[in-house]
Order: structure tokens, then C-alpha cells, then sequence
């Protein structure tokens, strides 16, 4: 029998060397300003490729509204001027490029979730279920069964992680990336259907012009030094070359799991809607109320806070949090992720509303908005409500559609003569 999830805590992540501040997230401003202030740019160039290295942590407030871009950057920027040659710069305008491209992909918000026009590299048929062994953490592969149990206890995967997992899935076990991204994604924290499925897809090769391979060479080289056999993957399916790794993901047929220890953890449940043990009532209103509040011509404003919009009150407007069940019952989440944005949404509104969002009724002639989002149903079901707002941004945006990065940032910097004039 797998072993729940409890029997995999604190004292495993220290053994596997995460970072303290990727072991847990707080859903608060307290959090948010700490990490902010823990942030060294020469540092976080220079080490956030290892496993154990000076990686921020802020992605998980950055996928949910509850910090944006430009003030993360003005944040760090008071204390250690920016430019755009800086890595961190340059990984904040990665996060706005994928949004660049679901943005520009059609008109369906369901863009990401499909081929975005590239190949995979293999022509034979890739699994539409993601195997046991991988989800309970059992493959025998210490890369990969260590990513799913650190996923799974924290939320969060340093990206190094996500793309051996992906490449794993989709090269080594022949699944499709669709697949391997909606599971990972259920159980981020900062799952974010553009810069994650996308992500899959460049380690698939349909958002790139190759696939990405790793193997166990390249497992050692970003291992924390003090972890290094937790994290040993010789003798397993990724310890072969590159080249051989190659003729795996275009040529051979998916490998199974190891043989090995048996032994794995349950993955945690998914949920299309929160229970209500997980809604922190002091000090909220009903939703019904907050709607009667706007009612007439007390001249009222209300905006309507989806799970991606949490930022922090600004003036007097009333607050009505938005949970669309439809959504998520195409998309669910994990019990983590519903607890991180309910707590999260508790702080920044006066009521939680929870339901089918389309039939949503508001007061004929109030005054309502909405911060613009692409994810399906929510999108179209806040367009019928109000009209939206932008979602705040960091670069400006090209005045064309990029489908590379490269493209993305050389046009999105045109014009601009200094990074802090954006700030």
C-alpha cells in the first residue's frame, strides 16, 4: 500500500536539501515582503539553477494577483538597481511571454491546453493516463520519485524539477504532455495554466524546435552537494547519454518503471469546488450581502476578485471573492492550492461567493469590475458581468504576436531606454 502523504514531511525535505523557504508558503503580505527583501539579483543569477540554490519563491503570489511584476521589481530594484541584462528581469519576462502567447493564440481560452503547432519528436501513440507508479512517487527513478513527493508536501517544484518530470512523462514513459501538465498543475501552488502547460509543451517539442532531455549526469550537476545520493538516478532508465536519450524520445517505445522499492506516497486529492471546512468565516460578510450592499444608487463600486486577481485593497470599493465551480471541474485543485487561495482571498475581500459564475446576478446598473483573465469560463463569465480591467504588466507589450522569446523581449525593450523608467 502507498504511504499517505503525512509520512513525508519536514524532516524528509531537509534530507533532500530544500531550501526552508520553498518548503512552506504563507498566504499573507508578511511572506511576500520577506522574500522580497531575501532577494540578492548576483546571487539568484548565479545559483538558481541548483536545486538548492537562491531561487525566490515568489511565484505561487505572482500566479494569484497577490503581487505583480512591476512591484516585485520595484522592490528589489530600491535596493539593487535593475536592468534588463538581469536574470531576474529576464525570468519575469519569461512569465509575461507565456502570457503574451495565450493571449494571442485565438480567441479560445483554451488555447494552451492544445498543440500549439510544432511536432513531437516520437510518431507513435503517447499514453492518455499518467502511470501509478508516477504519481505515487514509485518509479524508481530518485529525480523523479523525489519531485512528486516534494510537489505534493510543499506545492511547489524548483524548475529544474518540473522539467525533468515533464521530460520524463513525455520521453521516457510516452505520455502525453497534456496529461503530465493538468496533473502538475492541479498541485502547484503557482500552477498557471500558460507558463506551465506551455512549459510542457517546450519539453514536448510542440512550443519548440527540439525536445528537452535531461539524463543523470545533469541530475548531478544541480543535486545539493550535501544530498547527492538522495538524488543519484545512476543505473536507472535517464544514466545514458544524451544521444541515447535522443533516440528514446524519437525513436523507441516508452520505458516502464524501475524495478526497485515498491514503497510511495498517496497522491492527494483534486476538488472542483473547496469543502467548507476550508473557508475562514471571521470578519466576512455573506455574498448576498455584499450584493444587497450595491443595490440602488448608493453609487457602490464592486469588484469581483477571482483566484488570480488577490491583490491587496485599494480604496472603498467593495470586495465579492469569486470561486467559478465549472472551471474547476475541468481544472481541479488540491486541497493545498484551494487552502492557499482561500486564505488568500479571505484577507483581500469582504465576502466569498462559490458557484456557477454565469449565473451570477448583480444589481441591474451597478457599478462592477473585474481584473481580465484568460483561464476558460472565467474569462467569458466575467466579460457578460462587467467590462475588465488589464491584468497588470512589467514590459510593455509588442505591438505583434512573438511565438519565441527571443522576439518577445528585444521588441518588448524597444523603445525604452532605461529598465527603472518602466517601474
Amino acid at each position: 500500500m502507498p504511504l499517505p502523504p503525512a509520512q513525508f514531511g519536514l524532516a524528509d525535505l531537509d534530507a533532500l536539501s530544500v531550501p526552508l523557504h520553498l518548503q512552506h508558503f504563507s498566504p499573507d503580505a508578511e511572506s511576500i515582503v520577506n522574500r522580497l527583501h531575501a532577494i540578492i539579483p548576483s546571487t539568484y543569477a548565479r545559483s538558481r539553477n541548483a536545486l538548492d540554490g537562491a531561487v525566490t519563491g515568489l511565484s505561487p503570489y505572482l500566479t494569484h494577483g497577490m503581487l505583480s511584476l512591476q512591484d516585485a521589481a520595484r522592490a528589489v530594484h530600491a535596493r539593487y538597481p535593475l536592468s534588463f541584462e538581469d536574470k531576474l528581469v529576464f525570468e519575469f519576462g519569461w512569465r509575461e511571454f507565456f502570457a503574451h502567447v495565450w493571449q494571442n493564440a485565438g480567441q479560445n481560452g483554451d488555447a494552451v491546453l492544445q498543440d500549439l503547432g510544432g511536432s513531437a519528436p516520437w510518431s507513435g501513440h503517447y499514453a492518455a493516463h499518467l502511470p501509478d507508479d508516477i504519481r505515487q512517487a514509485r518509479t524508481g527513478v530518485p529525480a523523479i520519485d523525489n519531485a512528486v513527493r516534494i510537489l505534493y508536501a510543499t506545492g511547489y517544484l524548483h524548475n529544474h524539477m518540473r522539467m525533468w518530470l515533464a521530460s520524463y512523462v513525455v520521453h521516457v514513459r510516452k505520455v502525453h504532455w497534456r496529461v503530465g501538465a493538468d496533473w502538475l498543475y492541479a498541485h502547484l501552488l503557482d500552477g498557471d495554466l500558460a507558463s506551465n502547460h506551455l512549459s510542457w509543451q517546450w519539453v514536448t517539442g510542440t512550443f519548440s524546435s527540439k525536445p528537452y532531455l535531461f539524463n543523470a549526469e545533469n541530475v548531478r550537476k544541480y543535486s545539493p552537494a550535501n544530498a547527492q545520493a538522495a538524488w543519484d538516478s545512476s543505473g536507472t532508465a535517464i544514466d545514458i547519454s544524451y544521444e541515447a536519450m535522443d533516440i528514446l524520445a524519437r525513436q523507441r517505445p516508452g520505458r516502464g518503471a524501475e524495478f526497485g522499492p515498491r514503497e510511495g506516497v498517496q497522491e492527494p486529492a483534486l476538488y472542483a469546488s473547496p469543502d467548507s471546512a476550508w473557508l475562514v468565516q471571521d470578519g466576512q460578510q455573506s455574498a448576498q450581502q455584499v450584493i444587497d450592499a450595491i443595490d440602488g444608487n448608493n453609487g457602490k463600486m464592486l469588484e469581483l476578485i477571482h483566484p488570480w486577481s488577490l491583490s491587496p485593497r485599494k480604496g472603498n470599493a467593495l470586495r465579492l471573492g469569486v470561486i467559478d465551480v465549472p472551471a474547476h471541474t475541468a481544472l481541479p485543485w488540491s486541497a493545498k492550492r484551494w487552502q492557499f487561495v482561500l486564505a488568500a482571498m479571505t484577507q483581500v475581500t469582504d465576502a466569498i461567493w462559490i458557484g456557477d459564475l454565469s449565473t451570477l446576478r448583480l444589481p441591474l446598473g451597478s457599478k462592477v469590475q473585474a481584473q481580465a483573465t484568460q483561464f476558460p469560463h472565467y474569462r467569458e463569465a466575467l466579460a457578460d458581468l462587467t467590462s475588465l480591467t488589464a491584468v497588470p504588466r512589467l514590459l510593455p507589450e509588442p505591438n505583434m504576436a512573438c511565438r519565441s522569446f527571443s522576439k518577445f523581449y528585444e521588441r518588448s525593450r524597444r523603445g525604452v531606454d532605461d529598465f527603472s523608467s518602466l517601474l
